[in-house]
């Protein structure tokens, strides 16, 4: 069964910078597209940044220039590198799978960020 345990969230001040992880098992990492998503509250969750199989990256345009998705195949864990984070970047951050544009299978209890002086 596949699991995805997101961590490293927490409160920092605007400017500051975060790294999140998300540590899985249960299915085959190396051959898996991957993604960020965040959802703040009362907000739909959004996709922040994704990272296909062959290490293709993309970015929502809110984050592009300021975050970064990268994927360690070794030890089948997924990072997002978060810099100049902004109070509008608070929100519960979670890690998934995809297929194509869009996720699948069930989603983890998120890691939360919060920006804020």
């Amino acid at each position: 069964q596949a699991r995805l345990v997101e961590s490293g969230g927490g409160l920092v001040q605007p400017g500051g910078s975060l790294r999140l992880s998300c540590v899985t098992s249960g299915f085959g990492f190396d051959y898996e597209d991957l993604g960020w998503y965040r959802q703040a509250p009362g907000e739909q969750r959004e996709l922040v940044a994704a990272i296909t199989r062959d290490g293709d990256t993309s970015y929502a345009r809110s984050v592009q220039g300021r975050f970064t998705i990268s994927r360690d195949n070794a030890k089948n864990v997924l990072y997002l590198q978060m810099t100049n984070l902004q109070p509008a970047d608070t929100a519960v951050y979670y890690c998934i799978r995809r297929l194509g544009d869009r996720s699948y299978g069930s989603w983890g209890q998120g890691t939360q960020v919060t920006v804020s002086s």
